[in-house]
């Protein structure tokens, strides 16, 4: 068995032996083994539904995880036909060279853009804040450009990360931080062993990109999931990867109105995913005990990007940020014998957080069933990089590289996408008499009602 997924499954209280068969070749170019990491979260979660499936009377079947579309689906599953995806980054989102090394700036939300602008003086302009960075330590800008609002992280390698106290914090950190109390629950969701999430309410309350990838699993498999987000926000590089098989609604939190919606919505919720910095909700009156208060037995979910301890605990952050922090682009450019950060080939932080989310969600119904519980998790993509840099090989395999995409990837039918006709991968996971499955296509933020 997997190394990674036997992790996974230990985090999880779940059996994962003579349950799980892997398929599939290739590997993602890496120095570390991302298609195992991949495979093992995607399985992980299917694991889950598998033995879920079981506690509701269905029959033990096995989980069959293709590593090579499990690889895919760590990239962007969704191809166009006659349209074209938005751009993924901001012309300024990139990295740069400090005067002592090497620094990300995220850019791709407006106001963090504004942030890390202001603390250069630069224009919009990439040459522009090239120079104007070149004058900076890393460490001096990223601590002004976090103090301005805005979302940068200079290169650290990994002995760096090691003995920075926020790398120590997230070592102590278990991969997934379970705890459960009583509960009172509604009525519970309809799930027949086809479709064993039918019915289960998922408020889903995320941002680019691991908690929309958990929400998207989940409702493959038959939730019914709704997204909310502020008025004015969006991520036009995301949307049509990440919507599938959700509805998306706006509220404004900050208006009475609106929050009376909202409250509704998550009493009446089975579970609750979360992204927000750990104190946004906090500051928007809904902190945990009033999300108990409002529903005593919600299965609540929570990530952020650098752990739950440590002092940069809530600070903003994203897979390329962390990558940068932890050391990971730093051996890929040792690696490669690079002049430059080389970064994951894919944003496997993001994923595989995706994954082990869902898995939680799953974890927290099957105590649900078993105990009477409700349970709370937590997640970061600082915790998940560790175990990737724990569990990887020191010297890269040499592996058979993984294989281009092509048709025989795709599944046959059209996507009827809110912005035209697409075609998606073929799910990575089967579970034999649960297919995973979506019934509504890819759409825009703000398009459905705020209504269950």
């Amino acid at each position: 068995m997997s190394k990674m997924l036997e992790a996974i499954s230990s985090a999880l209280s779940l059996s994962a032996r003579e349950c799980v068969r892997f398929t599939g070749e290739g590997e993602l170019p890496s120095c570390y083994a991302v298609t195992e990491l991949a495979a093992a979260s995607v399985g992980a979660a299917a694991l889950a539904v598998r033995q879920l499936i079981v506690a509701q009377g269905g029959r033990p079947a096995e989980v069959v995880v293709d590593r090579r579309l499990a690889s895919l689906w760590f990239s962007w599953t969704l191809r166009p036909v006659g349209w074209e995806l938005p751009p993924l980054w901001d012309p300024v989102a990139g990295d740069y060279r400090t005067a002592d090394g090497w620094i990300r700036l995220h850019t791709n939300a407006p106001h963090h853009r504004d942030a890390a602008l202001a603390v250069l003086k630069a224009p919009v302009e990439r040459a522009a804040v090239a120079r104007a960075v070149a004058g900076w330590r890393g460490a001096e800008l990223e601590a002004a450009v976090v103090a301005q609002g805005g979302c940068a992280a200079m290169m650290r390698s990994s002995a760096e990360w090691a003995v920075h106290e926020q790398g120590r914090a997230v070592a102590g950190e278990p991969l997934i931080a379970l705890s459960a109390q009583a509960g009172s629950f509604n009525a519970g969701w309809t799930p027949t062993p086809s479709r064993p999430l039918a019915g289960l309410k998922v408020l889903d309350l995320t941002r680019v990109l691991a908690g929309p990838v958990a929400t998207r699993f989940l409702a493959g498999y038959g939730a019914e999931v709704l997204r909310i987000d502020p008025p004015g926000w969006n991520e036009p590089g995301v949307i049509p990867e990440v919507t599938l098989g959700k509805r998306c609604a706006r509220l404004d939190l900050r208006r009475e109105p609106d929050r009376a919606v909202f409250e509704q919505l998550l009493a009446e919720a089975d579970v609750l995913v979360h992204g927000y910095r750990s104190d946004a909700l906090e500051g928007l009156g809904y902190g945990e005990q009033m999300r108990r208060q409002l529903n005593p037995g919600l299965v609540d979910v929570a990530l952020d990007a650098y752990g739950w301890s440590g002092p940069l605990s809530g600070r903003r952050g994203f897979d390329s940020l962390v990558q940068m922090s932890a050391g990971i682009a730093h051996r890929g450019m040792q690696w490669r014998g690079a002049d430059k950060p080389v970064p994951l080939p894919v944003q496997a932080l993001d994923h595989a957080t995706g994954y082990l989310i869902a898995a939680a969600v799953v974890r927290g119904l099957l105590n649900r069933l078993a105990e009477g519980s409700a349970t709370r998790a937590r997640l970061s993509l600082a915790r998940t990089a560790l175990l990737l840099t724990e569990l990887s090989p020191l010297e890269a395999s040499g592996a058979q590289p993984l294989a281009a995409a092509s048709d025989a990837d795709l599944v046959p039918a059209l996507e009827q996408t809110a912005w035209g006709e697409a075609r998606r991968y073929r799910p990575p996971v089967a579970i034999d008499g649960a297919p995973m499955a979506w019934t509504r296509p890819a759409s825009e933020l703000g398009s459905s009602a705020p209504s269950w």
